[in-house]
């Protein structure tokens, strides 16, 4: 089967009893600087059995798989495809000092419900019991309603996530939705890196985005830590530079 097909057909199977699905990613959870930066797609069925999802999300695969030109040539068709209203897109970051605050984790956490938040907000995914006639003006004021979404997350169960949702390993390879919200994430965070590139050179942010490549290592042993690394994620790197003896390093996505 084409994996354009197994990507929409796995989105049409969990999106059955539901009128919309979302899946969601991030990327630069391993990064030694920068932002960890979270994508949110929300799928219809009518998007999924719609020209584009049959024909054209050939192209769409997990983020790590694609070619930069191919993932800034598809977040352009994204982008319209949310023009028409046939998805909706949203990405959200946790910054590196919310990373030192909150451990990795938590920042992805933060980063995830930020993406999902300009989708839905959490309590519209509260289950509430509908005011009757006999309800106050308060009451019926103050009702919800539950939106008939599920929400696909790539990974493990996330613990606290304020929004109801069922976890999907290697979901970026197996989910057309979460594949779409993880190049909607990696060109989001893409283009960051460049900005921070500009701003801290020397490092070469724009090429490696952050990660621990050996160039990267070599440039924080000869220039330092910069504002935007990672703290924790250096501490061996760092304890190197003061003791070259000491030879081990943590190791990057």
């Amino acid at each position: 089967m084409p994996k354009r097909r197994q990507l929409r057909s796995f989105d049409l199977k969990k999106i059955e009893g539901f009128e919309g699905l979302i899946g969601v990613d991030e990327v630069g959870r391993g990064a030694l600087a920068g932002p960890v930066v979270a994508g949110a797609v929300l799928v219809t069925r009518e998007f999924l059995g719609s020209r584009w999802a049959a024909y054209k999300a050939g192209r769409v695969n997990d983020s790590k798989l694609l070619t930069a030109a191919d993932r800034e040539s598809l977040w352009g068709e994204f982008e319209s495809l949310a023009a028409l209203g046939q998805i909706h897109a949203h990405f959200g970051s946790a910054s590196v000092e919310e990373i030192e605050q909150h451990n990795i984790l938590g920042a992805t956490k933060l980063a995830m419900r930020r993406a999902m938040e300009g989708i839905y907000p959490a309590a519209a995914f509260r289950r509430s019991e509908e005011p009757d006639l006999f309800s106050s003006v308060e009451e019926r004021e103050a009702f919800v309603p539950a939106v008939s979404c599920r929400v696909i997350v790539d990974g493990l169960p996330l613990r606290g996530f304020p929004y109801p949702h069922t976890a999907v390993v290697r979901g970026d390879g197996r989910s057309l939705c979460i594949a779409m919200a993880s190049i909607i994430a990696k060109v989001a965070r893409d283009r960051m890196m460049a900005e921070l590139d500009a701003r801290h050179p020397g490092y070469g942010f724009g090429t490696h985005k952050g990660y621990g490549t050996s160039d990267h290592r070599d440039a924080v042993i000869r220039l330092g830590r910069s504002p935007i690394h990672r703290e924790m994620f250096l501490r061996k790197l760092l304890a190197h530079r003061a003791d070259p003896d000491q030879m081990d390093f943590l190791p990057g996505r």
